[in-house]
């Protein structure tokens, strides 16, 4: 990877400066094959192979024996006194008690609500002002420990996004029919180009205008609760690898907007959807439309939606890339629990985009997009998807339940009530809830759906069977050498 000359920090597009809280225009751009130089002059581990003097690790004495990434783990047990001083013993230690994820662990620990945001987390929780940084030279610091999270903080996305093969392209239509859903669309990403612009949210939202009307009214940001003020200012300074994503359940009620058909609602969802069955459960249904806002890389790494929803994502101002695979996909890089419980992906964004979006990308069944201002993706229930934000941007999104994936949605929350969520405490079995709705308002409906389910389950068990008896042949008409463990009376494991 080549090195950059130093350029000026980011702003809320990730290329733009600030001016008293305002954006002024781009004032660089990184190559898609260069970085930036390191603030501090941390280099790449295998940079020093390339020199002849000492470096920083030798005045590690004992603790260097370490690797560096058993060090990060012994400095996340410290507190804010103890990380700040280990920071004043060398210079090696010094650029490892730097990193902002250190400081934004402790940042979140101490549940703390910051009267300003001052461009780092290390520097906003010890009340540093901005932009203030001690001058020392770790040019002789070599780790990749320290030096990838920056390296991801500065990717130019533009190449995944740009590239895209034309066999991997969403589909793109101005608009579409509910027939033409139902029938040919319902279970396949696809983007409308005209479809929103009714809105007047389309018109009337940007970042800046958010900030003059909700400049106090606290959202919800992954794991902090900040005014829009502070949010503003952290999208407009922030060398975060993964940025907090502004991502808001409530922002109705706290923007006092109506949502829907009435003659004040500010947006409602498309009518190429059809109906939403969850709308049956009324007050009881569980959380289905957020807010997102978020500077340039910001967004979600792959994940299904929950409890088997479809969903619709509406970009207002900015853009978004995604990569989409099918419910049965192998994802590279993302581990799935036997029941599909946990979704385990050790990589940020950035990470994941260097190490496998190339093996990603050749794989059945990939789509890739961009989803721009004033359009709508549509993610059908079940399906793999990453979502990354190429500009600061606004977005819209909604769960729905449409007809044709009934079906999953019941053998979702009827075979997996433990990974059912977004439900009030209250509601004792979402399924029955559901059933008993369903039966009253769409009765043929769900008639129809758990016809389906028993077809699957028969299916499932027949194929069960099937596996099995060709096991049980083969064993029978089995000769000659055998191997194992274990003796006779032990119980066979399929």
């Amino acid at each position: 990877m080549l090195l950059a000359k130093d350029i000026s920090r980011g702003g809320v597009s990730g290329n733009a400066t600030t001016n008293g809280g305002e954006l002024d225009a781009p004032i660089a751009e990184i190559s898609s094959d260069s970085i930036p130089v390191h603030p501090m002059g941390v280099k790449p581990l295998g940079n020093q192979y390339l020199v002849s003097g000492p470096t920083a690790r030798q005045s590690l004495g004992s603790l260097g024996r370490l690797p560096d990434e058993m060090i990060l783990q012994i400095l996340e047990y410290l507190d804010i006194s103890s990380l700040k001083n280990v920071g004043f013993t060398c210079r090696f230690l010094y650029a490892f008690c730097q990193l902002d994820e250190l400081w934004k662990a402790l940042f979140l620990e101490a549940s703390l609500q910051p009267l300003a945001w001052n461009g780092s987390w290390r520097n906003t929780l010890l009340k540093i002002p901005t932009g203030w940084r001690a001058r020392i030279d770790c040019s002789n610091v070599f780790s990749d420990v320290i030096h990838r999270p920056f390296a991801c903080a500065h990717i130019a996305l533009g190449k995944y996004s740009l590239t895209i093969p034309e066999v991997n392209r969403i589909r793109r239509f101005g608009q579409l029919s509910y027939d033409e859903f139902a029938q040919n669309w319902s279970s396949k990403p696809f983007i409308l180009t005209d479809c929103i612009q009714r809105w007047p949210v389309c018109n009337d939202w940007n970042i800046q205008e958010l900030k003059r009307r909700y400049l106090g009214v606290e959202f919800r940001a992954e794991a902090v609760d900040w005014p829009f003020s502070i949010y503003h200012d952290y999208m407009s300074n922030n060398e975060d690898e993964s940025p907090l994503y502004l991502f808001d359940k409530g922002f109705a009620e706290k923007m006092k907007i109506q949502v829907g058909h009435d003659a004040d609602a500010v947006y409602w969802p498309p009518e190429c959807f059809g109906p939403d069955l969850f709308e049956l459960l009324g007050e009881e249904r569980p959380a289905h439309r957020w807010l997102i806002i978020g500077p340039k890389r910001s967004g979600s790494t792959f994940h299904k939606d929950p409890n088997a929803t479809s969903a619709w994502n509406a970009v207002l101002e900015g853009s978004k890339y995604w990569i989409m695979f099918p419910p049965t996909a192998q994802v590279p890089g993302v581990y799935v629990s036997e029941d599909s419980s946990e979704v385990t992906s050790p990589l940020s964004i950035a990470e994941w985009l260097l190490e496998f979006h190339q093996e990603a990308r050749a794989l059945p069944g990939c789509v890739e997009g961009v989803c721009k201002a004033g359009e709508i993706l549509h993610v059908p229930s079940g399906w793999w998807h990453l979502v990354v934000n190429l500009e600061a941007g606004i977005a819209l999104t909604q769960n729905f339940v449409p007809k044709s994936h009934l079906a999953d949605v019941l053998s979702f929350l009827k075979d997996k009530p433990d990974q059912v969520t977004g439900f009030k405490r209250d509601v004792e079995s979402p399924y029955d809830l559901f059933v008993d709705r369903l039966r009253t308002n769409y009765p043929d409906l769900l008639d129809s759906a758990l016809e389906e389910l028993d077809r699957r389950n028969q299916t499932k068990k027949r194929k069960w069977e099937e596996a099995v008896g060709k096991k049980n042949d083969v064993e029978e008409n089995a000769g000659g050498f055998s191997f194992g463990f274990g003796g006779e009376d032990d119980d066979e494991i399929p």
